[in-house]
């Protein structure tokens, strides 16, 4: 199966390891991964700080580097969000747009849905306690959401389950919002500290060593508080945990 990779840009800048273990991942599952050199950013900053229109070039130039992808997996829920969700009045409305926005997948989703993987190959012995992000919940359903009254999955769980001597610690607030949400971090950010300490203290009452989602920007929020208190836990990318990156 032929798969292009789409980066986001801070993972580029900041968090290259998640990226590629990314790579090895889908490699290891037997995708032939193809990386367009031409891509930059989804658009969501701007979009999130209500500059829409300033965003409309970047959705376009997406739509355009990928435009000839059957299938575009990315490591970051709020990123596939922005393009599946929110490129809907921004990008140009064409069959085109419609077909990338759809072949947009999220990498856990894209494991599950699509590769349909029901064995890794994989071991990290230690308690994990998942973050899971509120766009990739309440955007791209990739889990559950208490609000609801549906029947209880996640997607991630789904994988996490299968890594070898791995132990999945049950949280009290499993679905509560971390408090990054991009811009709001700088706008509020106070708030978004003591939402961070919050989902920081949930994670370490149920015995969590370390911490681990599909977004790497809560993740970025939630250890640099924790580095900051100098808690313990540790924090891996799900993509390093599953592709046994993370040690």
């Amino acid at each position: 199966m032929k798969v292009s990779l789409f980066i986001p840009c801070y993972m580029d800048q900041m968090y290259p390891n998640v990226a590629m273990a990314t790579l090895t991942l889908l490699e290891k599952l037997g995708c032939e991964v193809d990386y367009p050199l031409d891509q930059t950013c989804c658009g969501q900053p701007m979009a999130n700080t209500g500059c829409t229109s300033e965003s409309k070039a970047t959705a376009a130039h997406y739509i355009d580097v990928f435009k000839d992808a059957e299938y575009i997996v990315c490591p970051s829920g709020s990123c596939v969000s922005m393009v599946r969700n929110h490129y809907e009045g921004i990008a140009p409305d064409t069959e085109l747009a419609s077909k990338v926005r759809k072949n947009t997948y999220e990498l856990c989703e894209f494991l599950v849905d699509v590769l349909k993987v029901d064995k890794l190959e994989v071991s990290f012995p230690h308690k994990v306690g998942l973050h899971q992000s509120c766009h990739g919940l309440r955007e791209l359903d990739l889990g559950s959401c208490s609000e609801r009254m549906t029947e209880k999955f996640s997607k991630a769980e789904q994988l996490l389950e299968m890594v070898d001597g791995l132990e999945l610690v049950e949280l009290q607030r499993p679905d509560e919002c971390c408090g990054f949400g991009g811009t709001f971090a700088v706008a509020e950010k106070e708030v978004s500290c003591l939402m961070g300490e919050d989902k920081l203290t949930d994670h370490e009452d149920a015995g969590a060593e370390v911490m681990t989602g599909y977004d790497s920007s809560c993740l970025m929020h939630l250890s640099g508080l924790s580095s900051r208190q100098k808690r313990p836990l540790k924090f891996y990318h799900i993509a390093e945990i599953l592709s046994g990156s993370a040690k």
